[in-house]
């Protein structure tokens, strides 16, 4: 059945008539078209390249088939048209060409270190079975293997690579060979660098990207999918760690967390400045760090909770001053900054 829409159609900012049929745009009218839609704009639909059917909210696996259809209509009504599922614990191939479904490529089951990422998601493996399990889960997706490339390592405290550069530069040479693309979970420095020189197809999260890898990744054609959910609640996930791996909350106060805050300052002299991001709730985001800082060197910080109300913030157990650092368990770089004057807005 052909559709039929009209609106202002973008960027050229004109009425147009456009026909749907089936997967086909046409300019062309097509006879016995039904009108859906008689004014307003006409955008393409979306695609969420990074999403989860097969995980819930909470980040438990989800137990039946009209779970994982539900989350797809969730983003089928926000306007997705196209889904990349980076992997799912639950199997759900009926979905593949459901009508009402959007789009759907998707991974199979995580490929993960042992004891090393969210229990019940991932297929844990030591190095020696990485190959063989990539391998499997190939065939249990539509194109694309998830490999997680790096989680807080408990003997480090911190942030560590999953398997070593030998272990995951096989990892996608099999995903290749099985004729399908490695997408890998990174967080860290050393993770997303040794996972762009094995070669992986996409870096997803990517927070420990620096210019020279993009540059990197530029030239080798890897695609970078930064996720927006992950900016929202990764800040949460490393606060119920702090208790843990303190050392991974010192990680975000090193060098580079030092030049950047210092930017930040210097954009901000003489100004109410405030600093923004997608999670609402403070004491779940990076904004929390943040704001330890710039309370440590005297900068008076509050949280804008609503359109009329703000909390002042003042540091709250592991962080704390010691010889006029901040720190969580021992001294980091000291931020030699000038005196404040002027307030933030977190």
């Amino acid at each position: 059945m052909a559709l039929h829409v009209r609106g202002v159609l973008l960027p050229d900012d004109e009425v147009r008539d456009l026909w749907l049929v089936g997967d086909r745009v046409t300019l062309e009218p097509v006879a016995g078209a039904e009108t859906v839609s008689d004014g307003g704009y006409v955008v393409p639909g979306l695609v969420d390249a990074h999403c989860h059917l097969g995980i819930q909210y909470g980040a438990r696996p989800i137990e039946s088939l009209d779970e994982a259809r539900e989350l797809a209509h969730t983003d089928r009504d926000t306007g997705v048209l196209a889904l990349r599922d980076a992997g799912s614990p639950y199997p759900y191939p009926e979905l593949d060409d459901e009508p009402g479904i959007p789009r759907l490529v998707r991974a199979g089951q995580h490929v993960a270190p042992v004891r090393r990422y969210l229990r019940d998601i991932g297929i844990e493996v030591d190095a020696p079975d990485v190959v063989a399990t990539v391998t499997a889960q190939a065939k249990a997706g539509t194109g694309w293997v998830k490999l997680v490339g790096d989680w807080i390592d408990r003997s480090v405290g911190d942030l560590a690579p999953s398997w070593d550069p030998a272990t995951m530069a096989a990892a996608v040479e099999a995903a290749h060979a099985a004729g399908v693309r490695a997408a890998v979970h990174t967080f860290s420095e050393e993770g997303v660098a040794q996972m762009v020189r094995a070669g992986v197809d996409s870096v997803e999260h990517g927070t420990g990207l620096s210019l020279d890898l993009i540059d990197e990744m530029a030239r080798r054609g890897t695609a970078l999918v930064p996720t927006m959910i992950n900016i929202r609640s990764f800040g949460g996930i490393a606060d119920q760690a702090r208790a843990k791996f303190p050392g991974y909350a010192d990680h975000m106060l090193g060098e580079e967390f030092a030049v950047g805050l210092s930017e930040l300052l210097t954009l901000a002299w003489g100004l109410r400045t405030a600093v923004m991001c997608a999670e609402l709730l403070w004491w779940r985001c990076h904004r929390r760090i943040i704001a330890d800082v710039l309370v440590a060197l005297g900068y008076e910080v509050r949280h804008i909770q609503d359109a009329g109300a703000t909390a002042l913030h003042e540091l709250a157990p592991p962080a704390r001053v010691v010889d006029g650092v901040l720190t969580y368990t021992s001294p980091v770089v000291q931020l030699d900054l000038y005196s404040p004057h002027h307030g933030f807005l977190v």
